[in-house]
């Protein structure tokens, strides 16, 4: 193409926005950016990419988007309006976000990524002309896409708008989808994430009584409702799971249905004067059981527990979700890796790999390339900021220029773009309060807590907090409160180990030695576990297996020194430690 020369081409081309924006933000600033963030991230974007289509633009709430077909773009777009509709099925009325969206064929100038003309701006009219959570096309498109997809447009006739010289000929779609179908009647369903997808069926009631359905019902809702709180995680809501009600679907069916890569099942019975409720966990595409636990409760107390048991389930299912995200992304290709791929990668290091200068800078590497594809990735900014106090704490912090400084830094950027997401929360307070800005940090936890009361990571972080601002006790009690949550989580080591030392320095010498040895038969690599239990076993008298306990956590770490422990088990510890001539 010669110099100054204009580059056109055909393209189909589609324009949306939110529906009463300035309204949303207006009552919620940041919860409507932090959600409007969350639906490109985990909707649009995937969509558009599964159709073959190119985001040019997202300014504001719009989002513009060119594909090479008409038909790719109208598929596209009933995906991503049926997707709204799934994430908006648990939102109150009045929060719920609907896209318009308006599709047309035309020339467009090309501009380096960007493009420009009429067909940009007819598409961003027909937006303008769509219902709420609809679709308008023009009557070129709907010529090209006829007979070609089982969607129905109304035609609505020709309208005159702002700045197009002739009238556009409309024609419109809307969901029809209602209560009455089942799942298997939906003629789109959202395409498969790249993240952690589920749906839960609702759970059978293996008995003749009505208390019993109830139960099952509530304890479907309150699953869904806790999982939905895990962030990244795209969780499909009540109202569309329940057509499975009372049927015995094939899993596999049921992931093409949703588009999601796990199916929870379970069910309740009674046995004798217990119920016994059986959960498991499948793999969609294959059809593989990961996981299956019975639990077993009092009949005449179940309505009471409810809530523990409901917390029992989410506890074992969320590691291991998480367990089978990080296999399926060793399996794939290096090319294929997204922002959630490098957090997950990121978020399970030091324990597979233990606290070492590599393994820290490792883990930074991966979380600022989950930065560097998604900018706005709240919880990789809090993990990163996390990571950065941690090893400030214990001078193994990666990269240049002080790691105090770099933490805050991450943990303010986090908050810009979600400060009210409970896991978010939780990784910036602990943070905050790793390098000292302990008041600000617990106002955070105490937050985290509130949000998602089933936040492990928060309350133990926010009983960590009270220990090191001298309320030890009730500390040690929020610090039990996480640590049976999550009884499978992979950092009950460590955990156990802040657990240990506290009891210790509380006098309850028997107690923290239990703990301290559970903490070291949890993580063969982290050496702060074999310094506890040497402090521990030292003061007991028993200096032989001190000595052993010192030798372990040389082999895991042979640099370790004094000057490295002194912030987790403070003076009284390196006063122990150089007085049984343990550590230099």
């Amino acid at each position: 193409m010669a110099e100054g020369e204009v580059q056109r081409r055909l393209a189909a081309i589609v324009s949306a926005d939110v529906a009463g924006y300035s309204r949303l933000m207006g009552e919620d600033e940041a919860g409507t950016l932090a959600t409007m963030k969350a639906h490109r991230r985990e909707l649009w974007t995937p969509i558009t990419e599964k159709y073959g289509g190119r985001v040019v633009g997202t300014a504001g709430d719009s989002i513009l988007i060119e594909f090479a077909s008409a038909v790719a773009a109208v598929q596209s777009s009933v995906a991503m309006q049926r997707g709204m509709a799934e994430r908006n099925a648990d939102v109150p009325e009045p929060r719920r976000m609907l896209v318009r969206v308006g599709i047309n064929i035309g020339e467009v100038i090309v501009d380096g990524d960007d493009i420009f003309g009429d067909g940009v701006n007819v598409a961003a009219r027909l937006q303008e002309l769509a219902e709420p959570g609809g679709i308008a096309i023009s009557a070129n498109v709907h010529e090209q896409v006829e007979g070609k997809h089982d969607e129905r447009f109304e035609d609505v006739g020709a309208h005159e708008v702002k700045n197009i010289a002739r009238p556009i000929s409309v024609w419109r779609w809307a969901p029809t989808e209602t209560a009455s179908e089942s799942p298997g009647e939906r003629t789109a369903a959202p395409p498969l994430p790249d993240k952690p997808s589920i749906a839960v069926l609702p759970f059978d009631n293996m008995s003749d009584s009505r208390e019993y359905e109830y139960l099952a019902d509530g304890l479907t809702e309150d699953i869904i409702t806790l999982l939905a709180r895990t962030p990244g995680w795209f969780v499909i809501s009540r109202n569309s799971a329940i057509g499975y009600k009372g049927r015995q679907p094939d899993i596999r069916d049921v992931g093409r249905e949703f588009g999601v890569r796990y199916v929870v099942e379970g069910s309740l019975r009674p046995v004798g004067d217990r119920v016994r409720i059986t959960v498991q966990l499948i793999e969609a595409e294959s059809g593989n059981h990961l996981w299956a636990e019975r639990f077993d409760r009092a009949a005449d107390e179940i309505h009471e527990i409810q809530d523990d048991v409901t917390t029992g389930i989410v506890a074992h299912l969320e590691p291991e979700i998480t367990r089978a995200e990080v296999a399926l992304i060793k399996r794939r290709p290096p090319s294929n890796l997204d922002a959630w791929s490098y957090y997950q990668q990121a978020h399970g290091l030091l324990v597979l790999k233990g606290w070492r200068h590599e393994t820290f800078a490792e883990a930074a590497g991966l979380l600022n390339k989950a930065i560097d594809l998604d900018p706005d990735f709240a919880l990789a900014h809090a993990y990163l900021s996390l990571l950065l106090a941690l090893g400030h704490m214990v001078g193994l912090a990666p990269g240049p220029g002080p790691a105090d400084e770099r933490a805050i830094s991450a943990a303010e950027k986090a908050m810009n773009i979600d400060s009210q997401d409970s896991v978010v929360l939780g990784y910036v307070g602990c943070a905050l309060c790793d390098i000292g800005q302990t008041n600000r940090g617990l106002e955070i936890l105490e937050r985290a807590v509130e949000n998602n009361p089933s936040n492990a990571q928060a309350w133990v972080a926010f009983g960590t907090g009270l220990i090191s601002n001298g309320k030890a006790r009730r500390g040690v009690e929020n610090l039990q409160r996480g640590m049976r949550i999550s009884p499978k989580d992979n950092r009950l080591a460590y955990w156990g180990t802040i657990l240990a030392y506290t009891l210790f320095r509380l006098r309850r010498v028997d107690e923290a030695l239990t703990e301290a040895q559970l903490a070291c038969r949890r993580d063969d690599k982290l050496y702060i576990s074999r310094v506890v239990l040497a402090i521990i076993l030292s003061q007991l008298g028993r200096a032989g297996e001190a000595k052993q306990a010192i030798v372990e956590a040389r082999r895991i770490r042979p640099e370790l020194s004094v000057e490295e422990v002194r912030p987790l088990v403070g003076r009284r510890g390196v006063m122990i430690l150089r007085d049984a001539e343990l550590l230099a």
